[in-house]
């Protein structure tokens, strides 16, 4: 089976982060986004990925090169970025001629049962209820769970079912199709070109579409869903680290996670931090955040926070002799 990757967005909402460095690659809970969507799909048997990428692609590229030396691999560029239906159209030729395809945005992570989902007969899509419809694309569906209806971001709504970046297409030339004719007769939503008008092309051509909850779903396309599903994955077993060393005059307050080759003293860290690689923490009190490769921190109080790699932080350091009935306040 071959899944499709789209990566190719700018992550704008999680900047100045994503100036340097592609959101998939920002880590939760000690690995990056990219690594649990290949990770979760290799472990049900998919053998090939097709990586669509644009926005500092290349760095995608390199990391998915060096981390999955031996995975089946093609990267797909997406020059304008004009929607996610675009960037599935654009690895046309990797897709077409395919019985089966899986498509797994690459800000998503996810917590379903995926041998189900990958053994549904017809083509699937994963859904959740969410509180505020018009911010997804949302799906209608009948009594037998089947879609009848997708819609990208609707002014109103016809259902709290929002699909959550995962998808199993059978027949996806027919997937293909759809998108092509939007896309050669210019047909829009929002300026761009959406999966779910794709998805809707499906539907209008006698092609059926079924649904599968999921558990949890985490789009970790915001600082404060990333700093939630950075807490909840640490919190589950698997995740967290268990064998650490022994930092100089530090006490850790599980769960953390931490890199190799850090250089951490005179710090209370956690909980629910994920410390990335050779990173160097002194005199410094960091909880519920997320701290980047080679970050270097010094005398700061951080609490969800996001720090990207190479990043140096340094605090205000304070010499004080004071007297009685004296109140000092540094905010």
């Amino acid at each position: 089976m071959k899944a499709i990757i789209p990566v190719a967005g700018a992550g704008t909402n999680l900047r100045p982060l994503t100036y340097t460095q592609p959101k998939p690659l920002i880590p939760v809970a000690g690995k990056p986004i990219i690594s649990f969507i290949i990770d979760q799909l290799t472990d049900c048997g998919v053998e090939e990925f097709v990586f669509v990428i644009g926005y500092l692609g290349e760095k995608i590229r390199n990391f998915v090169e060096e981390a999955y030396p031996d995975l089946k691999k093609t990267f797909v560029n997406q020059g304008i970025r004009e929607g996610s239906g675009h960037a599935i159209w654009t690895a046309r030729e990797e897709i077409r001629g395919a019985d089966e395809i899986i498509i797994f945005f690459g800000d998503t992570i996810v917590d379903l049962d995926f041998d189900k989902f990958l053994s549904t007969p017809d083509s699937c899509i994963a859904v959740q209820e969410v509180p505020e419809p018009g911010s997804f694309g949302v799906v209608e569906i009948n009594r037998k769970e089947q879609v009848i209806r997708a819609e990208e971001k609707p002014k109103i709504p016809m259902s709290n079912l929002a699909m959550v970046g995962f998808y199993k297409i059978r027949e996806p030339d027919i997937l293909l199709d759809a998108l092509d004719y939007n896309i050669q007769n210019n047909i829009r939503t929002d300026g761009e070109f959406p999966l779910t008008d794709g998805l809707m092309g499906m539907i209008e051509r006698g092609r059926r579409i079924s649904i599968l909850r999921v558990d949890r779903w985490f789009d970790c396309g915001q600082k404060e869903v990333l700093l939630e599903t950075n807490a909840l994955l640490l919190d589950k077993a698997g995740y967290a680290s268990t064998d650490l060393p022994n930092y100089e005059n530090t006490i850790i307050i599980h769960p953390v996670t931490i890199g190799v080759n850090c250089d951490i003293k005179n710090s209370i860290i956690g909980p629910h931090v994920t410390i990335g690689s050779h990173a160097k923490i002194s005199s410094a009190i960091i909880k519920n955040s997320i701290i980047g490769n080679y970050a270097g921190l010094k005398e700061v109080v951080l609490e969800g926070s996001v720090i990207g790699n190479d990043t140096s932080i340094t605090g205000l350091g304070q010499r004080l002799n004071i007297g009685d009935n004296t109140e000092i306040d540094f905010r």
